[in-house]
C-alpha cells in the first residue's frame, strides 16, 4: 500500500504486558492495537493502518497529512 507513510509508535506497557502501537497522525485514538513481542506489534500495527487507511479511503474522508523527521547531517 503507498499510503503507509505514517509514523507507528511501539510502547512497552507494563500494565497491559504487551507493546502497544499507535499512529500520531490519526490523534483520534491514542491506541490502535497491540503485540506480545516487538515483531508482532509490527505486524499488527502494518495491518491496523493499512485497515486504518482503507477505512478514511472507502468513507471519502481525507487522511492526515503524515508528519515528517527531517534529517540532520
Amino acid at each position: 500500500m503507498s499510503n503507509l507513510k505514517y509514523q507507528m509508535v511501539i510502547q512497552w506497557s507494563d500494565e497491559d504486558n504487551c507493546f502497544l502501537v499507535g499512529f500520531p497522525d490519526f490523534p483520534e485514538q491514542q491506541w490502535r492495537t497491540h503485540g506480545e513481542t516487538y515483531e508482532e506489534a509490527v505486524n499488527q500495527g502494518i495491518e491496523a493502518l493499512e485497515s486504518l487507511v482503507m477505512a478514511y479511503e472507502a468513507s471519502g474522508e481525507p487522511l492526515p497529512e503524515p508528519s515528517t523527521v527531517c534529517a540532520v547531517a
